[in-house]
């Protein structure tokens, strides 16, 4: 087995790419040869398994790093790409990405290896969040993780605040598209009910009870996490093959929310039914209640967990099979009904904007229901840019995230004007450019997104990327030009010192007016930075170079 710990990491082209350094501190691994008593009636490793291992190896790593006692608060949205059988070795690496306040994200990474080829292939990579639980009723802050020295490590460490950042607003963000198609359904522009529907989602409708015994219990006394994500994972399968009378496969989680706790002895019920279904995938939702003695004989459940679970049915030829349409009878199905259609927009629009890859304009569509993943691809993609060796830095001030100041040191910038002020820390702006070479003048429209930093050492980020908006078209007689990724990271050198360092991705749009700088023939580059820093001194702001 390669001990090399192996990671794709999203790169500034929206692509993916395997990053490689050697185990590191903090990094824990299990290794298991996938057994028939894993597998299921395939002779696949079942899901419910890999998310129990997955949940012990997270938390050792998290217990490693804070010390002390901890359970698990969330898992983000999981993709399995790989299926994995008897017989092959199965290698999964857990470590703390980032410590805040009070909890942690721990980054897993599986992989799958076949022993007669020695091929090793991918199957998912999860982030898990954290809490302590410390012995008495204190809080406990967590200390700061060291990643010094290590560029993977860096990386990860801000991509994490951003990730967090994500699962604040995710919750917020369905809501607002749930408001928004009543609303439409109210305008009478949109029907929610299929007009050809077959099966009823009440038929699939799956209730399991569970009684937590000690063997299902953590080191804590605690119900296992793992354990429960198993048994969710059971009936989902249950209630998916229910509508589509096959063997279905597991292909992804929208993650799975810990509410509260539960202890052995308690009665764990199951509740799992189909949501809607899309042609060649099915959304089951599943939600956990938990009763103690006492609850269970007065009929008062506490909610303990939900999750959502994708399903396709593997067809032949790599090809997949299609599922029946479904329709709703209850209250309870239509909202269900709705929140799929809604989660799922929310799973495209991420999937597009995370991990678009070089296959069409490098414009994403803005909008308000799209803003925090665009926002968090954004500075993700500085992020990666900055990361990477051999670039040299140059100085400016953190009061560049208007960009309509830029014209007044940047002689490319003809005029900039402010499109739509999102909030606080994303903007769209359009940027009227100089002509080049005496052709058309050329313009772009950039979303510009901002981060302060969030503890001490941490820089305060500017990223820019080309986004298309409806109220600003391409005129005729310019040029619309793209940016992939451009922007500032700023790190505080002092009390009236600050080093910026400027990135930006050369694309088709961009390298008119750099590829003087390239080939040699000019030095606009180094003029413009130099009019900026004659622009900054004005503001008296001592810079470093």
């Amino acid at each position: 087995m390669d001990q090399n710990w192996s990671r794709r990491v999203l790169d500034t082209d929206g692509s993916h790419k395997e990053r490689r350094n050697g185990s590191g501190p903090g990094e824990v691994q299990m290794c298991q040869s996938i057994l028939p008593c894993h597998a299921n009636h395939q002779g696949e490793l079942g899901a419910g398994q890999l998310l129990k291992w997955i949940d012990i190896i997270a938390c050792l790593a998290a217990e490693r790093h804070a010390g002390m006692a901890c359970v698990t608060a969330s898992v983000d949205d999981i993709q399995f790409e790989e299926t994995v059988r008897v017989g092959q070795v199965i290698n999964i690496k857990a470590r703390v990405n980032r410590a805040f306040n009070t909890s942690m994200e721990v980054g897993i990474y599986v992989t799958v290896q076949d022993v007669l080829s020695g091929v090793t292939e991918r199957v998912c990579v999860a982030f898990s969040t954290f809490v302590t639980k410390p012995s008495g009723t204190h809080k406990v802050s967590l200390r700061p993780l060291d990643v010094q020295g290590s560029v993977e490590g860096m990386l990860e460490h801000s991509l994490a605040s951003e990730r967090r950042r994500l699962r604040l607003y995710n919750e917020q963000s369905f809501k607002n598209l749930i408001k928004d198609y009543y609303n439409l359904q109210d305008k009478g522009l949109y029907s929610r009910k299929p007009i050809a529907a077959l099966v009823s989602t009440e038929l699939t409708r799956v209730e399991s009870i569970e009684l937590v015994l000690p063997p299902h219990a953590n080191h804590h006394g605690n119900t296992f996490g793992g354990q429960i994500m198993a048994w969710m994972e059971n009936v989902a399968t249950v209630a998916a093959s229910r509508l589509c009378g096959y063997y279905p496969s597991l292909g992804a989680v929208d993650m799975f929310r810990f509410r509260g706790p539960s202890s052995v002895g308690d009665r764990l019920v199951f509740k799992a039914m189909v949501n809607n279904a899309f042609q060649t995938s099915v959304e089951v939702g599943v939600r956990v209640e938990a009763y103690n003695c006492e609850e269970w004989n007065k009929g008062t459940p506490r909610h303990i967990n939900s999750a959502s679970m994708i399903y396709y049915i593997p067809g032949r030829d790599g090809e997949q099979q299609t599922f029946p349409d479904v329709t709703y009878t209850t209250l309870d199905g239509e909202r269900r009904f709705l929140g799929a259609i809604v989660r799922k927009r929310i799973r495209m629009a991420r999937k597009h904007i995370l991990y678009s890859r070089d296959e069409g304009p490098i414009s994403v569509p803005w909008d308000r229901s799209n803003q925090v993943y665009l926002g968090y691809n954004n500075v993700a993609a500085l992020t990666v840019l900055a990361g990477k060796r051999g670039w040299e830095a140059s100085n400016i001030n953190d009061k560049l995230a208007d960009l309509r100041l830029r014209p007044q040191w940047d002689k490319n910038y003809l005029s900039c004007e402010e499109v739509e002020k999102a909030d606080e820390e994303e903007t769209i702006y359009h940027i009227k450019c100089a002509t080049v070479n005496g052709g058309k003048s050329r313009d772009f429209v950039f979303l510009l997104s901002k981060r302060q930093p969030c503890k001490n050492g941490d820089p305060y980020v500017i990223a820019l990327r080309s986004v298309t908006v409806a109220t600003v078209p391409p005129e005729e007689n310019s040029i619309r030009s793209e940016a992939k990724c451009a922007g500032f990271v700023i790190h505080e050198m002092g009390f009236l010192t600050c080093k910026v360092s400027y990135y930006n991705q050369v694309t088709s749009g961009v390298l008119p007016y750099v590829e003087g700088n390239l080939a040699g023939w000019s030095k606009s580059m180094e003029e413009t930075a130099m009019s900026c820093i004659s622009f900054l001194e004005r503001d008296v702001l001592n810079t470093e170079f």
